[in-house]
């Protein structure tokens, strides 16, 4: 395939607004690949290079793209600039200024270059690089080359949007679900085209586990109460919950691999933990497990707020703070371990073969703290005792339950605190545009986010609120930096809005609002129907800023309000009588 053919693609993806119509556009591109060709077409579709656990990055600065602009077109920085500005856009930018007809590269040709500039160390190495490609380029190729090139490809394909279209060229609608478990266990959505052109539907359903492939986390809903926890799961395993990071690490002899919750590699990060796996599990040959990471006082003992350990998440000064934040990490969960698949045994097999692996005295890699119970009185007390301990709250878990990979459902249940009447949880939303804003906040040029929830089923982003207080004046100033970067000309194929924002943003930030409560809105999308109105977030307002930790498909799920919407009623309703 030429990469002009690709670029036509991908002209077409940007211009719907129709997820099925999307759908079908993946549909054709993808049965027009080869097996040589269909997981770069994939990764380059999700404007990424290779699977961001595997940490490969193109390291080239919006200001180094300029020069390189310049450079192959033989036109005064400044010039460039000008346009830039003007555009808004990287891509229209070098289309702009190309005026010859490329030289047809295929799509194998355009990736291997991007991938060798993204591994080349030297700045000066990478320019050069990147000027020879762009003078093979055509105007419409270098408009999504250069977007790659600084990551604002902006065709609105989400994950499971792919999904369907793989189930589409598998066949059978009917093998999403298996083609959905091998992404899945592998996270490479890639690999998993891959064997299904090469291997055949068998090859998708026969893929497993592998250590340096990290696994889509299990999810947990949410209840009210130790009444509807024993109602739901009966006898079942209840640990503390701990408000830190959660990771996944991956072990193979003496090599150790971190990864985040939403699939990043993480390793460098955590020098502490990687040195800790190596010495608790130096008897284990092939291991993945997980765990929550949380920082803490070396003083007192005392366990640090999420904003203080997040600060751990950083590429500079890593030995420094992890001397100043130092990290307990505590186990929960197996997944794998010497050859052995564990995801389909129990809950409460994978615990104690982990209990088994962890029987050595240190102090860094712990076991989360668990107690077997079977009554609402024992969760309760279980519960008092972490929350006056200063922890989240508690997980429950069910007895038999297997792992579900990628999957949120009642096998994990989390009780964070009680319900009044209003909304006491937090909810994790996505911001997908943004209003000028009025009086004070017109000058910042931006007074309130439109933000959204995440609706699994359609792979869409429902409106469930305008948030305009949280944030100081110099987190405003920041915010609309970053969104300005991700702007789009229209509304984002995956967002379903009836209001309309002054701006429209990609569906990239997580931001967590409290709020009095959620009330039934005209306005929004969130749970709407034909028949009745959607919900919304009652006086929202932010809780800190961007939550660098979590993906837009990692917010707070429609399915989830329309639970604390009647978990919040059922209460208010107690209350009353």
């Amino acid at each position: 395939m030429k990469f002009i053919e690709l670029a036509q693609y991908f002209k077409e993806l940007e211009n719907t607004t129709s997820r099925l119509h999307m759908a079908d556009i993946l549909y054709r591109l993808l049965k027009s690949c080869s097996g040589e060709e269909v997981d770069k077409v994939i990764y380059l579709t999700l404007g990424e290079l290779l699977p961001p656990f595997t940490g490969v990055e193109m390291g080239i600065s919006e200001k180094l793209s300029l020069e390189a602009i310049s450079k192959a077109t033989g036109t005064k920085l400044s010039q460039v600039e000008s346009i830039y500005r003007q555009t808004g856009d990287i891509g229209e930018t070098a289309a702009t200024l190309i005026k010859w007809e490329g030289k047809g590269l295929s799509v194998v040709q355009v990736y291997d270059e991007l991938l060798k500039i993204a591994k080349t160390r030297g700045t000066l190495d990478k320019l050069m690089a990147l000027i020879s490609l762009l003078r093979g380029l055509s105007p419409l190729c270098a408009k999504y080359v250069m977007r790659i090139v600084v990551g604002r490809l902006r065709l609105g394909v989400g994950e499971a949007t792919l999904l369907d279209a793989l189930a589409m060229l598998a066949g059978n609608r009917n093998w999403r679900q298996d083609i959905e478990r091998a992404y899945n266990l592998c996270s490479d959505l890639g690999l998993v085209a891959r064997t299904l052109l090469e291997k055949g539907i068998e090859g998708v359903k026969g893929m497993k586990l592998q250590v340096g492939y990290p696994v889509r986390m299990a999810l947990a809903e949410r209840v009210s109460s130790a009444e509807e926890i024993i109602k739901r799961l009966g006898k079942c395993a209840v640990e503390a919950k701990y408000d830190g990071l959660r990771l996944q690490i991956h072990k193979s002899k003496d090599r150790v691999e971190i990864y985040s919750r939403n699939l990043e590699r993480m390793t460098e990060m955590f020098p502490d933990i990687t040195s800790a796996v190596l010495s608790a599990l130096a008897h284990v040959e092939d291991i993945i497990f997980e765990g929550e990471a949380i920082s803490y006082d070396e003083e007192t003992g005392e366990f640090h707020p999420f904003q203080i350990t997040i600060q751990r998440k950083r590429k500079y000064g890593v030995y420094q703070y992890s001397k100043e934040y130092p990290l307990k990490l505590f186990s929960f969960d197996l997944l794998y371990v010497n050859g052995n698949d564990m995801t389909e045994e129990p809950f409460i097999e994978r615990r104690r073969t982990l209990e088994n692996l962890l029987s050595g005295k240190q102090d860094t890699i712990l076991l989360s703290e668990m107690r077997i119970v079977e009554t609402a009185k024992e969760i309760e007390e279980f519960f008092q005792d972490a929350v006056s301990r200063g922890l989240e709250g508690i997980m429950a878990k069910r007895l038999d339950a297997p792992y579900t990979a990628g999957s949120r459902n009642f096998n994990w249940i989390k009780l964070k605190r009680s319900y009044r009447g209003a909304l006491t949880d937090t909810v994790d939303v996505v911001i997908v545009g943004y209003f000028y804003g009025k009086g004070a906040r017109a000058k910042l040029g931006i007074g309130a986010l439109l933000t959204a929830v995440y609706d699994p089923s359609t792979d869409t982003f429902k409106t469930i609120s305008k948030v305009g207080s949280g944030f100081t004046e110099d987190e405003w100033i920041r915010l609309k930096n970053l969104l300005d970067e991700i702007k789009l000309p229209h509304r984002h194929a995956r967002v379903d809005s009836i209001l309309e924002a002054d701006v429209w943003v990609e569906p990239k930030y997580v931001v967590t609002v409290t709020a009095d409560e959620i009330t039934r809105s005209p306005l929004h999308t969130a749970g709407r129907t034909i028949t009745e109105p959607g919900y919304a977030l009652r006086f929202p307002r932010a809780v800190g800023f961007i939550r660098i930790d979590k993906k837009p498909e990692d917010a707070t799920t429609v399915e989830e309000i329309l639970r604390l919407y009647q978990l919040q009623r059922k209460v208010s309703t107690e209350g009353e009588t």
